[in-house]
C-alpha cells in the first residue's frame, strides 16, 4: 500500500532530477561561454567576490525547507565544477592531507580543485609565490588561542595578497588505530591543537606524553604507523589515515573555531561586504597609536581587529595588524587609508576581499 503511495512521488523526485541536470549543464555551458571571454582578456578563472555574490543571494532568496548553508554548499560545489571547465586551478595548504587546512580548502574552492599538501606555513607562501600553486590557504586566529603568529610574520614579507577569508568550527577527536588508549604512550598534534584540548587531556589522560608535530595532519600519520601514539586531528583525518575514534569532540572550547585567509597574487574589486586588512607602525611619541587611528573614527570606518606583533628590531617596536570594514575601493574607506598612510611610519594593504559566510 505505502509503495502505491511513494512511486507518484518517486516519479516527481524523477521529472525534477531531470530537470536539475539540464539545468546544470545549461549552466555549464554558460560558464564554458565566460570562460573564453576570459581567456581572451586573460581574466582570472576565481573571482571570489562575484562567487561570494552568489552564495549571498542563495541565502537572501531561499524560502526553505533547506536550511541556506546546505543551499550554499550545493552552490559552491556547482560554481567549483563549473570554473574547473575554464581552468582547474591548485591551492596549497599545510599538509599533509587530513588537516584543518586541506577542510579549508575544500571549503572556500570546493572539491574540482587541486590541493597541494606542504610541510610548513612557511612552504604555502613559497609555493603561491612562486606559482606552484594558485592560491594558498593559511590559518590566521583560533577563537581559543588566538593568531597564529607565523603567519602574521609571513604576511607583512610576501607579495602575496589575501583575496579570501573563511571561518571553520574545529572539532577535535582524539584518533588511534585501534580506537582506544590501551597501550598509548604519546598524544601528536599540532602545538595549537594541544592547547585547544588541554583542560580535556589534563583531566583525562594527565600521565600521557604530549608531543607538538608540524600539523594534525601528521600526527595522524604518526598514529596511523605506531599504535603507542594518538593523534588530535578531524574525523576527516580519521576517515583518510584508517584510524578510529576514541573520544570525539575533546576541544576545550565547544565553539572553537579558525580563521583562515586566502593568499595570492589576486586583488578581488569590492563585494558589498568586504574587509580590508592593512599593517602599520607608529613613530615612538606620547600619543602616536590614537593620532594614527584617529582618520578611522573621523570617515565613519568601523574597526573590527587590532593585533600588535613584536617587530623584532630590538628596541620594542611593533607592527599593528589591523582589520576595517570596507574595500579599499570604497569612497570612505580610500580617504581613511590615505590618511593613515600620511600618519604611519610603515603602512602595508594586506588586502580587501569578501567578508566569511
Amino acid at each position: 500500500m505505502s509503495d502505491d503511495k511513494l512511486q507518484p512521488l518517486r516519479e516527481q523526485i524523477d521529472a525534477i532530477d531531470a530537470q536539475l541536470l539540464a539545468l546544470l549543464n545549461q549552466r555549464a555551458r554558460v560558464a564554458q561561454a565566460v570562460g573564453h571571454v576570459k581567456a581572451e582578456t586573460n581574466a582570472p578563472v576565481f573571482r571570489p567576490e562575484r562567487e561570494a555574490q552568489v552564495l549571498a543571494r542563495v541565502a537572501a532568496n531561499n524560502t526553505g525547507p533547506l536550511p541556506s548553508s546546505d543551499l550554499q554548499t550545493i552552490f559552491r560545489e556547482v560554481m567549483s565544477s563549473c570554473r574547473a571547465l575554464e581552468r582547474r586551478i591548485t591551492v596549497a595548504f599545510l599538509g599533509p592531507v587530513g588537516t584543518y587546512s586541506e577542510q579549508a580548502v575544500w571549503q572556500q574552492f570546493g572539491q574540482s580543485v587541486t590541493g597541494l599538501p606542504c610541510i610548513s606555513i612557511d612552504e604555502v607562501f613559497r609555493a603561491t609565490e612562486a606559482g606552484t600553486a594558485d592560491f594558498g590557504v593559511v590559518p590566521i586566529e583560533n577563537s581559543t588561542e588566538g593568531t597564529v603568529n607565523r603567519t602574521l610574520d609571513l604576511l607583512l614579507q610576501t607579495s602575496l595578497s589575501i583575496s579570501g577569508e573563511l571561518s571553520l568550527p574545529v572539532h577535535h577527536s582524539l584518533l588511534t588505530k585501534s580506537g582506544s588508549l590501551e597501550g598509548v604512550k604519546r598524544v601528536c598534534a599540532h602545538s595549537q591543537a594541544l592547547a585547544q584540548c588541554q583542560a580535556w587531556l589534563n583531566h583525562h589522560y594527565p600521565q600521557i606524553e604530549r608531543h607538538a608535530v608540524a600539523s594534525n595532519g601528521e600526527a595522524a600519520r604518526l598514529a596511523s604507523e605506531d599504535n603507542t601514539i594518538a593523534a588530535i586531528a578531524s574525523e576527516m583525518a580519521a576517515t583518510r589515515y584508517g584510524l578510529a575514534i576514541a573520544h570525539a569532540h575533546i576541544q576545550d572550547d565547544p565553539h572553537n573555531r579558525t580563521r583562515f585567509a586566502v593568499i595570492g597574487r589576486l586583488s578581488p574589486t569590492a563585494s558589498g561586504r568586504d574587509q580590508t586588512s592593512l599593517v602599520l607602525s607608529v613613530p615612538n611619541k606620547p600619543g602616536a597609536v590614537y593620532e594614527l587611528l584617529e582618520p578611522l573614527a573621523k570617515h565613519g570606518v568601523s574597526m573590527t581587529r587590532f593585533e600588535s606583533r613584536p617587530a623584532r628590531t630590538g628596541s620594542w617596536d611593533y607592527y599593528f595588524y589591523v582589520d576595517v570594514e570596507g574595500h579599499a575601493q570604497d569612497t570612505k574607506v580610500a580617504q581613511a587609508l590615505q590618511a593613515l598612510q600620511s600618519r604611519a611610519a610603515f603602512f602595508k594593504v594586506l588586502g580587501s576581499y569578501p567578508f566569511a559566510l
